[in-house]
């Protein structure tokens, strides 16, 4: 099971030497959908409408399931994926690159686009705010009032504060933990009540 994972806290813009003549500005920013990161290409597109290549990549969902890359007229392999693979190689998710492309005069070659493509968007991603997300589940734990007090010494063992709390036939509270730690506490739920205690996890809306 994922525990985390990475993302860009905000849109981030890098400019790197020309090279050849040519100019390479690389945005990148965090987009959780395929409308957002074509949103995004298309805003670098209008503000930049004078260049001659907007080269992107993107990356969606926990595991980068979905992904995808654009050449946009570059020779095939040389620019678009060699974004991807700087997004990939730092195990980024939920993110889109963007390289602008203003042509200096002089052909680069494909390994020279593949250089100046990657390396634009690594330099950006160098230096852009990356954030970890840390993934979390949610129980309700269900017991009858004369389980209070152990169930509130487990929860102060484990700097737990509930986010709910019902009262009614039973007492029912909802704590949140990081995954890393959810097997364990739910293990010693179970082993410091005798089992009395019901855990029942919270599926994420």
């Amino acid at each position: 099971m994922i525990e985390s994972y990475q993302s860009l806290a905000a849109p981030f813009r890098f400019e790197m030497d020309k090279v050849k003549g040519s100019r390479f500005i690389a945005d990148v920013a965090p987009a959780t959908s395929e409308d957002e990161a074509k949103a995004f290409l298309e805003s670098i597109r209008s503000e930049f409408h004078d260049a001659r290549h907007h080269c992107s990549a993107w990356r969606l969902g926990m595991r980068g399931e979905t992904f995808k890359w654009s050449d946009d007229g570059e020779p095939s392999g040389s620019a678009g994926k060699p974004i991807l693979a700087q997004l990939t190689g730092r195990e980024l998710v939920d993110v889109v690159g963007v390289v602008t492309r203003w042509f200096g005069g002089t052909k680069l070659g494909v390994g020279g686009l593949v250089r100046a493509y990657g390396g634009a968007l690594g330099l950006a991603l160098d230096e852009a705010p990356i954030v970890t997300h840390e993934l979390r589940r949610t129980f309700d734990l269900v017991f009858a009032y004369d389980g209070s007090s152990a169930v509130n010494a487990i929860l102060h063992a484990w700097e737990l504060v509930p986010t709910e709390s019902d009262y009614g036939e039973n007492v029912r509270l909802r704590v949140e933990l990081p995954v890393a730690r959810a097997e364990a506490f739910q293990a010693e739920v179970v082993e410091r009540t005798g089992g009395k205690v019901v855990t029942l996890e919270i599926e994420s809306a």
